[in-house]
């Protein structure tokens, strides 16, 4: 079979990447073609179409002054997908472009399978018609997931979250230091770096007990970290966010995927998002029907970890916060909700339940 996979970020390129490892197992004749990055490079030894790096925008305001580039992507891929002519489209979330070439690939009878689904029951709730429409299957990975879309009459397959299998294989390098040590994890594209870091460095002087080490992404240049710590005491982890999250004591985190993977290594957390402000109020507007922005909190439908949004995100709100949730009974009561998140994400194998949905499928309509 062949399989056309598009991943726009880094989570999505991780799992891509294990997604590729499943269907080469099941599938012996598996071809591969990909918008993606290094992870995915990897696991299939093919360089992608385009890599995550020149994919990753953010915000209204940064699409509008990025259209043309990503029209051209656009583009570029539908005339990509047209020659390879694929069995199978698989699309990793990343909506605004995903969301387009699952409606023309439909158009042109390709199978459509979507893994991780847009997070269309925060905004644009709308769009699960036309998703349900196109795609062949769609594959969730949180457990509210399900129920939202049978509330619509539509039936998904929910198949655990990938995170868990991730953590489960990976092999980690543990941080050795003689003090406790403070992860920070500012996000996988420049935009958000650029903004949210600089607040997080104007306060790591106030915690000096600590080793202060930040997760650096595959995507961005090491010059681009070490511009913007200058001469602040903090130690650049490359390709190792996962030794560091298994080493630390405590973090702050960019929103998004990370916040879950920190919960899952039990390291409390002050959850950080700092925007274009004018994309920020768009989305404030748009977004009805939730109250939390990190997954952590959304899974478990109360606030269990500190959330520190635009103009919260300051220099005193951030100091508070992480003086409260290093407080022992504050912390014992964090681990103690993540034990509960866990339990709500217990089913495990989330790639390979993926993989085998997908060929069942190809097979019976051979």
């Amino acid at each position: 079979m062949k399989y056309y996979i598009i991943a726009g970020e880094a989570s999505g390129d991780m799992h891509g990447a294990n997604l590729i490892n499943e269907l080469s197992q099941s599938d012996k004749e598996a071809d591969f073609r990909f918008f993606g990055g290094d992870k995915m490079h990897k696991a299939s030894g093919i360089f992608p179409r385009r890599h995550i790096r020149e994919l990753a925008f953010m915000g209204f305001i940064e699409v509008v002054m990025n259209l043309k580039t990503i029209l051209n992507h656009i583009s570029f891929c539908k005339n990509d997908i047209t020659e390879y002519n694929p069995d199978a489209l698989i699309l990793i979330d990343y909506p605004g472009f995903n969301i387009r070439m699952a409606k023309w690939a439909k158009s042109k009878g390709i199978k459509v399978f979507y893994y991780i689904s847009p997070q269309i029951w925060a905004w644009k709730t709308q769009r699960i018609h036309t998703l349900m429409e196109v795609a062949e299957k769609m594959y969730v990975i949180l457990p509210f997931e399900k129920e939202f879309y049978r509330k619509f009459g539509y039936h998904v397959e929910f198949v655990g979250h990938p995170l868990l299998d991730e953590i489960k294989k990976e092999t980690f390098k543990k941080i050795n230091s003689d003090r406790k040590i403070f992860a920070l994890l500012p996000g996988s594209r420049k935009q958000e770096i650029g903004k949210i870091l600089p607040v997080m460095l104007k306060q790591i002087h106030h915690f000096r007990e600590f080793d202060f080490h930040l997760a650096c992404s595959p995507s961005i240049p090491i010059t681009f970290y070490q511009e913007l710590i200058g001469k602040a005491p903090v130690k650049l982890e490359e390709n190792n966010t996962y030794g560091l999250l298994s080493s630390a004591h405590i973090a702050w985190v960019t929103s998004g995927t990370a916040t879950l993977e920190t919960a899952l290594f039990k390291v409390p957390q002050i959850v950080c998002y700092k925007g274009n402000p004018i994309s920020y109020q768009i989305a404030k507007r748009l977004v009805k029907n939730i109250s939390y922005i990190s997954l952590v909190n959304l899974i478990l439908d109360r606030e269990l970890v500190p959330e520190l949004i635009q103009g919260d995100l300051n220099g005193d709100m951030l100091i508070n916060k992480t003086k409260e949730i290093l407080e022992e009974g504050n912390r014992k009561k964090i681990l103690q909700g993540y034990q509960e998140l866990s339990n709500k994400l217990s089913k495990t194998n989330a790639s390979f339940n993926v993989s085998q949905s997908v060929l069942k499928t190809l097979r019976a309509s051979e």
